[in-house]
């Protein structure tokens, strides 16, 4: 059976969780606090960059999200979350690592702001900024009458930037701004997976002190 080693609040997690339940797989979650649990010898022997998620398959282990998503999709391919057409490929291609390199620099800035963590003000704006052109860049790419990136089949580019844009909200920005992001937000939060994987209140609450520690030291 699959191990997954996760933590509620990580969006990098969700994404491979919400995966997992969409393909319908068999998996152990293994649950971690983040309180120095990934320090430990024996997580390190599974990455020895102390962070999640991890996944292992029987003697194999990968690490890095969209790597976890690249081998689930190649070993277990139904569903399929990648198309098959050249341009949707490059579509959901460019939608995942537009989430992974340009939302987490500028959601670490808004978060030590949130936090109370001092922020110089020129990078405060700088983030704000880099949401919005994201926001706009997802915005100008789905279409009013499709409720996902690639008409009405989910993909990686919903499940790597849906679970990215739904924390955006918690750190001040809104979506209603962006209609057909917003209501592409509902839809994905109508799919039970995404139901199953939701941080609650307490989770969030529980999670300031760690993420505070965390961010004082960057």
């Amino acid at each position: 059976m699959l191990k997954f080693y996760y933590s509620r609040l990580s969006v990098n997690a969700r994404r491979v969780w919400i995966t997992l339940l969409e393909k319908n797989l068999e998996f152990e979650p293994i649950l971690m606090k983040l309180n120095g649990d990934q320090f430990q010898p024996d997580f390190l022997k599974l990455n020895p960059f102390h962070h999640i998620p991890v996944l292992i398959d029987h003697d194999f282990t990968v690490f890095e999200s969209l790597a976890i998503l690249d081998y689930l999709e190649a070993k277990y391919p139904n569903p399929s979350f990648i198309p098959t057409e050249a341009k949707a490929i490059a579509k959901v291609r460019t939608i995942e690592l537009v989430t992974v390199n340009e939302l987490p620099p500028a959601s670490i800035v808004l978060m030590k702001d949130m936090l109370d963590v001092q922020v110089e003000e020129k990078k405060l704006e700088q983030a704000k900024q880099k949401m919005a052109t994201t926001l706009e860049y997802f915005e100008d790419n789905l279409d009013d009458n499709e409720p996902y990136f690639i008409g009405e089949k989910l993909t990686y580019a919903d499940i790597v930037a849906g679970t990215a844009v739904a924390s955006i909200p918690l750190l001040g920005i809104p979506l209603e701004p962006y209609p057909k992001v917003n209501q592409w937000c509902e839809n994905l939060q109508q799919r039970s997976s995404w139901q199953q994987t939701a941080p609650t209140p307490e989770d969030i609450e529980t999670s300031k002190a760690i993420m505070k520690a965390i961010l004082q030291r960057r």
